[in-house]
């Protein structure tokens, strides 16, 4: 039985200041496991493992953009980071390309032991001024059927956005629903964006693909005119941009935890997330009952 799907849903955002803004897209994304892109690639008509199809995944579109393969690269970096391969699967949760065209704001990668475990979650996170970055979670622990995990932001993503802020991951175990979650909230612990996407899971099929082009046509450019129509309307509601500072030397970011007492800090005003909130909530990714952690942030190359 194949793992891989498709995860029809929805993505929200919510911010909360300095001006009060949302915006909510219907967006589907692929969940491949990389082992099996070749056999996809055989498989199925609309989709092509680096070629031209309806939909298709190159791997040049991802990491340091060289082509190699996925599986490679996310191996190499779990080693360079000192975190033990087994060779267990790879699931890569993301959007393809539609049409030969793709812009990917956040690509997430599960990574298993072979005993099916979650050792590792790969966050990669793709700006509009053509730079990339990954945070790299370490799966020592995590509630039932979810991760949970806090760290400084590192990487220059939205100019409405400052580097001043910090990340409140939530990313949901792939089932029959998915939910990756991302709270921004400022050095006194305010929330100040809640973002999240959560879909259903469908099997990969030529049918489910063409019911996906149908239901999101040309959905990758919808995401790229999104942010541009969303950016305007920031701007016409007076919030100042940000100016970019250049990325960080190294293209990736550990994220690495160790329990602490209960009571850690928590984003303030979580409650006011509205929509984000309840997406999230019905998909099944609940906040983290476990201890709260203590990160250790470093960046490797």
């Amino acid at each position: 039985m194949s793992a891989s799907a498709v995860y029809d849903g929805a993505v929200v955002h919510r911010r909360l200041s300095p001006r009060r803004h949302r915006l909510r897209y219907r967006l589907f994304q692929l969940f491949v496991d990389l082992d099996e892109l070749p056999r996809l690639d055989r498989r199925l008509r609309l989709f092509g493992h680096n070629r031209p199809a309806l939909f298709s995944f190159y791997d040049r579109d991802h990491g340091a953009g060289d082509g190699r393969p996925r599986r490679a690269y996310v191996e190499a970096t779990l080693r360079d980071a000192g975190l033990a391969c087994d060779g267990g699967p790879i699931r890569l949760l993301t959007l393809p390309r539609v049409l030969g065209y793709v812009f990917n704001p956040l690509s997430v990668y599960y990574c298993h032991r072979r005993s099916g475990e979650l050792a590792a979650v790969l966050l990669e996170v793709t700006n509009t001024f053509g730079e990339r970055h990954s945070y790299l979670i370490e799966v020592t622990q995590h509630a039932p059927g979810a991760v949970r995990r806090q760290c400084a932001k590192r990487f220059f993503v939205s100019p409405f956005i400052a580097m001043s802020m910090r990340y409140d991951f939530r990313l949901s175990l792939p089932s029959g629903r998915i939910a990756t979650a991302v709270n921004v909230s400022d050095a006194a612990g305010d929330l100040v964006l809640a973002t999240a996407f959560a879909g259903q899971r469908l099997p990969l099929t030529d049918r489910v693909l063409a019911g996906a082009f149908v239901r999101h046509p040309l959905a990758t450019a919808k995401v790229i005119l999104g942010i541009h129509l969303e950016a305007l309307k920031l701007v016409l509601k007076g919030v100042r941009r940000q100016r970019k500072p250049p990325a960080p030397a190294r293209p990736l970011t550990v994220v690495r935890s160790e329990p602490v007492a209960p009571g850690g800090q928590e984003p303030k005003a979580e409650g006011r997330a509205g929509d984000v909130t309840g997406l999230v909530r019905r998909a099944g990714l609940e906040p983290d009952p476990a201890p709260s952690t203590k990160i250790a942030i470093r960046e490797e190359a």
